[in-house]
Protein backbone atom coordinates (compact mmCIF):
# COMPACT_ATOMS: atom_id res chain seq x y z
CA UNK A 1 0.00 0.00 0.00
CA UNK A 2 1.37 3.40 -0.98
CA UNK A 3 2.05 6.01 1.70
CA UNK A 4 -0.80 8.50 2.31
CA UNK A 5 -0.34 11.98 0.88
CA UNK A 6 -0.55 15.21 2.89
CA UNK A 7 -4.04 16.63 3.32
CA UNK A 8 -7.41 15.34 4.52
CA UNK A 9 -8.30 11.66 4.81
CA UNK A 10 -11.25 9.66 6.12
CA UNK A 11 -10.90 6.53 8.23
CA UNK A 12 -13.88 4.25 8.89
CA UNK A 13 -14.41 1.69 11.64
CA UNK A 14 -16.81 -0.89 13.03
CA UNK A 15 -16.91 -0.83 16.82
CA UNK A 16 -19.57 -2.44 19.04
CA UNK A 17 -21.68 -2.90 15.92
CA UNK A 18 -21.66 0.82 15.16
CA UNK A 19 -20.25 2.58 12.12
CA UNK A 20 -17.63 5.05 13.37
CA UNK A 21 -15.24 7.38 11.56
CA UNK A 22 -12.41 9.85 11.97
CA UNK A 23 -11.20 12.81 9.88
CA UNK A 24 -7.40 12.85 9.65
CA UNK A 25 -5.16 15.68 8.49
CA UNK A 26 -1.58 15.02 7.44
CA UNK A 27 0.45 18.25 7.36
CA UNK A 28 2.05 19.52 4.17
CA UNK A 29 5.48 18.52 5.50
CA UNK A 30 4.49 14.97 6.45
CA UNK A 31 7.26 12.51 5.63
CA UNK A 32 6.06 8.89 5.41
CA UNK A 33 9.34 7.60 6.85
CA UNK A 34 9.82 10.14 9.67
CA UNK A 35 7.46 9.54 12.63
CA UNK A 36 5.40 12.62 13.52
CA UNK A 37 3.46 13.57 16.65
CA UNK A 38 -0.27 12.79 16.67
CA UNK A 39 -2.93 15.00 18.27
CA UNK A 40 -6.51 13.80 18.71
CA UNK A 41 -9.02 16.68 18.90
CA UNK A 42 -12.38 15.68 20.41
CA UNK A 43 -15.51 17.67 19.57
CA UNK A 44 -18.08 18.87 22.08
CA UNK A 45 -21.59 17.58 22.75
CA UNK A 46 -24.02 17.88 19.80
CA UNK A 47 -21.05 18.64 17.53
CA UNK A 48 -19.02 16.51 15.09
CA UNK A 49 -15.56 16.28 13.50
CA UNK A 50 -16.30 18.78 10.70
CA UNK A 51 -17.49 21.42 13.17
CA UNK A 52 -14.59 20.71 15.52
CA UNK A 53 -12.07 21.25 12.72
CA UNK A 54 -13.71 24.59 11.92
CA UNK A 55 -14.08 25.48 15.60
CA UNK A 56 -10.46 24.96 16.66
CA UNK A 57 -8.52 25.05 13.38
CA UNK A 58 -5.79 22.77 14.69
CA UNK A 59 -4.95 21.57 11.16
CA UNK A 60 -3.51 25.04 10.41
CA UNK A 61 -1.22 24.69 13.42
CA UNK A 62 -0.36 21.18 12.24
CA UNK A 63 0.93 22.58 8.94
CA UNK A 64 3.21 24.97 10.84
CA UNK A 65 4.53 22.41 13.33
CA UNK A 66 4.41 19.14 11.41
CA UNK A 67 2.09 17.06 13.57
CA UNK A 68 -0.80 14.86 12.46
CA UNK A 69 -4.23 15.90 13.76
CA UNK A 70 -7.22 13.58 13.94
CA UNK A 71 -10.83 14.54 14.57
CA UNK A 72 -12.68 11.36 15.71
CA UNK A 73 -16.48 11.16 15.76
CA UNK A 74 -18.58 10.40 18.80
CA UNK A 75 -21.99 8.73 18.57
CA UNK A 76 -25.57 9.95 18.50
CA UNK A 77 -29.13 9.08 17.58
CA UNK A 78 -29.64 11.98 15.16
CA UNK A 79 -27.36 12.65 12.19
CA UNK A 80 -24.24 14.66 13.03
CA UNK A 81 -25.37 15.45 16.61
CA UNK A 82 -22.70 13.45 18.44
CA UNK A 83 -21.53 12.85 22.01
CA UNK A 84 -18.70 11.25 24.01
CA UNK A 85 -19.04 8.94 27.00
CA UNK A 86 -16.68 10.76 29.32
CA UNK A 87 -18.66 9.86 32.42
CA UNK A 88 -21.88 11.02 34.01
CA UNK A 89 -25.33 10.00 32.81
CA UNK A 90 -26.33 12.60 30.20
CA UNK A 91 -26.06 12.51 26.41
CA UNK A 92 -26.44 9.64 23.96
CA UNK A 93 -23.02 8.04 24.48
CA UNK A 94 -23.23 7.92 28.27
CA UNK A 95 -26.87 6.80 28.33
CA UNK A 96 -26.02 3.96 25.93
CA UNK A 97 -22.75 3.08 27.72
CA UNK A 98 -20.74 3.48 24.50
CA UNK A 99 -17.17 2.19 24.83
CA UNK A 100 -15.43 5.32 23.59
CA UNK A 101 -12.20 4.40 25.35
CA UNK A 102 -12.05 1.20 23.30
CA UNK A 103 -12.98 3.08 20.13
CA UNK A 104 -10.28 5.73 20.56
CA UNK A 105 -7.70 3.05 21.30
CA UNK A 106 -8.75 1.50 17.97
CA UNK A 107 -8.34 4.88 16.25
CA UNK A 108 -4.82 5.37 17.60
CA UNK A 109 -3.80 1.84 16.60
CA UNK A 110 -5.20 2.38 13.12
CA UNK A 111 -3.50 5.74 12.62
CA UNK A 112 -0.16 4.28 13.67
CA UNK A 113 -0.51 1.80 10.80
CA UNK A 114 -1.89 4.41 8.38
CA UNK A 115 0.82 7.08 8.80
CA UNK A 116 4.25 7.50 10.38
CA UNK A 117 3.42 8.27 14.05
CA UNK A 118 5.85 8.65 16.95
CA UNK A 119 4.44 6.42 19.74
CA UNK A 120 6.00 8.66 22.39
CA UNK A 121 4.30 11.81 21.11
CA UNK A 122 0.60 10.94 21.01
CA UNK A 123 -1.62 13.53 22.71
CA UNK A 124 -5.31 14.32 23.07
CA UNK A 125 -7.26 17.53 23.58
CA UNK A 126 -10.97 18.25 23.64
CA UNK A 127 -13.66 20.91 23.84
CA UNK A 128 -16.47 20.74 26.42
CA UNK A 129 -17.81 17.13 26.32
CA UNK A 130 -14.63 16.37 24.37
CA UNK A 131 -12.61 17.73 27.29
CA UNK A 132 -14.58 15.53 29.67
CA UNK A 133 -13.69 12.56 27.44
CA UNK A 134 -10.08 13.71 27.33
CA UNK A 135 -9.85 13.44 31.11
CA UNK A 136 -11.28 9.93 31.04
CA UNK A 137 -8.57 9.00 28.53
CA UNK A 138 -5.95 10.53 30.80
CA UNK A 139 -7.03 8.07 33.50
CA UNK A 140 -7.70 4.97 31.38
CA UNK A 141 -5.21 5.35 28.51
CA UNK A 142 -2.16 6.75 30.22
CA UNK A 143 -0.18 4.01 28.46
CA UNK A 144 -0.96 5.70 25.12
CA UNK A 145 -1.26 9.45 25.64
CA UNK A 146 1.83 11.41 26.59
CA UNK A 147 -0.09 14.49 27.77
CA UNK A 148 -3.63 15.89 27.64
CA UNK A 149 -5.39 19.26 27.36
CA UNK A 150 -9.00 20.16 28.17
CA UNK A 151 -10.84 23.30 27.06
CA UNK A 152 -14.15 24.38 28.64
CA UNK A 153 -14.99 20.99 30.12
CA UNK A 154 -14.23 19.55 33.59
CA UNK A 155 -13.37 16.05 34.66
CA UNK A 156 -16.18 13.71 35.76
CA UNK A 157 -14.66 11.90 38.77
CA UNK A 158 -14.27 8.14 38.30
CA UNK A 159 -12.21 7.27 41.35
CA UNK A 160 -8.44 7.19 41.83
CA UNK A 161 -6.27 6.62 38.78
CA UNK A 162 -3.75 3.81 38.83
CA UNK A 163 -2.12 5.15 35.66
CA UNK A 164 1.18 6.93 35.38
CA UNK A 165 1.57 10.66 36.15
CA UNK A 166 -0.05 12.70 33.36
CA UNK A 167 0.94 16.23 32.28
CA UNK A 168 -2.32 18.22 32.15
CA UNK A 169 -3.24 21.58 30.64
CA UNK A 170 -6.66 23.14 31.21
CA UNK A 171 -8.16 26.29 29.63
CA UNK A 172 -11.48 27.69 30.92
CA UNK A 173 -13.44 30.95 30.88
CA UNK A 174 -14.89 32.42 34.05
CA UNK A 175 -18.06 33.46 32.18
CA UNK A 176 -18.74 30.00 30.74
CA UNK A 177 -22.52 29.49 30.95
CA UNK A 178 -22.46 25.88 29.70
CA UNK A 179 -19.77 24.41 31.98
CA UNK A 180 -19.41 26.94 34.83
CA UNK A 181 -15.88 27.48 36.12
CA UNK A 182 -17.02 26.88 39.71
CA UNK A 183 -19.31 24.00 38.77
CA UNK A 184 -23.05 23.59 39.06
CA UNK A 185 -25.77 24.04 36.43
CA UNK A 186 -24.98 26.73 33.88
CA UNK A 187 -27.70 29.04 32.48
CA UNK A 188 -27.07 27.58 29.01
CA UNK A 189 -26.68 23.96 30.15
CA UNK A 190 -28.10 21.52 27.59
CA UNK A 191 -29.21 18.93 30.14
CA UNK A 192 -29.54 20.99 33.35
CA UNK A 193 -27.25 18.67 35.27
CA UNK A 194 -24.61 19.97 37.70
CA UNK A 195 -21.04 19.95 36.44
CA UNK A 196 -17.89 19.50 38.54
CA UNK A 197 -15.76 22.59 39.04
CA UNK A 198 -12.50 23.44 37.33
CA UNK A 199 -10.69 23.77 40.71
CA UNK A 200 -11.72 20.20 41.57
CA UNK A 201 -10.45 18.98 38.20
CA UNK A 202 -7.11 20.69 38.73
CA UNK A 203 -6.89 19.41 42.31
CA UNK A 204 -7.38 15.81 41.15
CA UNK A 205 -4.42 15.98 38.79
CA UNK A 206 -2.20 17.99 41.14
CA UNK A 207 -2.69 15.27 43.76
CA UNK A 208 -2.35 12.41 41.27
CA UNK A 209 0.92 13.82 39.86
CA UNK A 210 2.13 14.89 43.33
CA UNK A 211 2.75 18.38 42.06
CA UNK A 212 3.58 21.32 44.31
CA UNK A 213 0.14 22.32 45.70
CA UNK A 214 0.77 26.08 45.53
CA UNK A 215 0.97 27.35 41.95
CA UNK A 216 3.19 29.99 40.40
CA UNK A 217 0.95 32.73 39.02
CA UNK A 218 1.41 34.66 35.78
CA UNK A 219 -0.90 37.28 34.29
CA UNK A 220 -1.64 38.18 30.66
CA UNK A 221 -3.19 41.67 30.39
CA UNK A 222 -5.90 42.70 27.94
CA UNK A 223 -3.68 43.51 24.99
CA UNK A 224 -6.48 42.63 22.54
CA UNK A 225 -8.85 45.17 24.02
CA UNK A 226 -11.72 42.67 24.28
CA UNK A 227 -12.25 42.88 28.03
CA UNK A 228 -10.57 39.58 28.90
CA UNK A 229 -7.41 38.82 30.80
CA UNK A 230 -5.68 35.50 31.51
CA UNK A 231 -4.37 34.12 34.79
CA UNK A 232 -1.95 31.22 34.45
CA UNK A 233 -1.47 28.84 37.37
CA UNK A 234 1.53 26.54 37.05
CA UNK A 235 1.81 23.64 39.47
CA UNK A 236 5.41 22.50 39.52
CA UNK A 237 6.03 18.94 38.24
CA UNK A 238 5.78 16.05 40.63
CA UNK A 239 6.32 12.41 39.69
CA UNK A 240 7.54 11.76 36.17
CA UNK A 241 8.05 15.50 35.55
CA UNK A 242 4.26 15.77 35.10
CA UNK A 243 3.09 19.35 35.65
CA UNK A 244 -0.43 20.79 35.74
CA UNK A 245 -1.10 24.16 34.09
CA UNK A 246 -4.38 26.09 34.30
CA UNK A 247 -5.24 29.06 32.08
CA UNK A 248 -8.15 31.01 33.58
CA UNK A 249 -9.69 33.31 30.96
CA UNK A 250 -11.30 36.10 32.98
CA UNK A 251 -14.43 37.12 31.06
CA UNK A 252 -14.13 34.23 28.62
CA UNK A 253 -17.07 32.08 27.56
CA UNK A 254 -17.55 28.51 26.36
CA UNK A 255 -15.02 29.04 23.62
CA UNK A 256 -11.64 28.08 22.13
CA UNK A 257 -9.48 31.16 22.84
CA UNK A 258 -7.93 32.68 19.76
CA UNK A 259 -10.77 31.44 17.54
CA UNK A 260 -14.15 33.12 16.88
CA UNK A 261 -17.04 31.62 18.87
CA UNK A 262 -19.36 29.46 16.79
CA UNK A 263 -22.12 30.45 17.50
CA UNK A 264 -21.84 33.77 19.37
CA UNK A 265 -24.13 32.56 22.18
CA UNK A 266 -21.13 30.59 23.46
CA UNK A 267 -19.76 33.83 24.86
CA UNK A 268 -16.59 35.81 24.47
CA UNK A 269 -13.51 34.24 22.88
CA UNK A 270 -10.37 35.90 24.19
CA UNK A 271 -7.86 37.39 21.79
CA UNK A 272 -5.28 37.47 24.58
CA UNK A 273 -4.67 33.73 24.42
CA UNK A 274 -4.19 31.43 21.44
CA UNK A 275 -5.32 28.00 22.59
CA UNK A 276 -3.69 26.21 19.65
CA UNK A 277 -0.30 27.75 20.40
CA UNK A 278 -0.57 27.03 24.12
CA UNK A 279 -1.77 23.44 23.63
CA UNK A 280 0.89 22.57 21.07
CA UNK A 281 3.68 24.14 23.16
CA UNK A 282 2.51 22.06 26.13
CA UNK A 283 2.38 18.86 24.10
CA UNK A 284 5.78 19.53 22.57
CA UNK A 285 7.30 19.89 26.04
CA UNK A 286 5.74 16.65 27.30
CA UNK A 287 6.54 13.52 25.31
CA UNK A 288 5.88 10.13 26.87
CA UNK A 289 8.21 9.27 29.74
CA UNK A 290 8.10 5.47 29.79
CA UNK A 291 8.35 3.97 33.23
CA UNK A 292 7.65 7.31 34.95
Amino acid sequence: MSAPTPGRHERFYQHEGRDRFCHVYLPATHDPVVPAPLVLALHGATSNPQLMAKFCGLHSKADLEGFVVAYPAGTGAVGAVLFWNGGGSWGYAAKNNVDDVGFLRMVVDDLRSFAAIDPNRIHVCGMSNGAIMTYRLGVEMSDVFASIAGVAGPMIPKGPSEGRPMPVLHIHGTDDEFAPFLGGVGPQSLYKVPMPSVPNTVRYWVEHNRCTPTPRIEMIPDRAGDGTTVRIERYAPGQGDAEVVLHVVEGGGHTWPGRPPLPEKLGKSSGNLNANDVIWDFFRQHPMRRGA
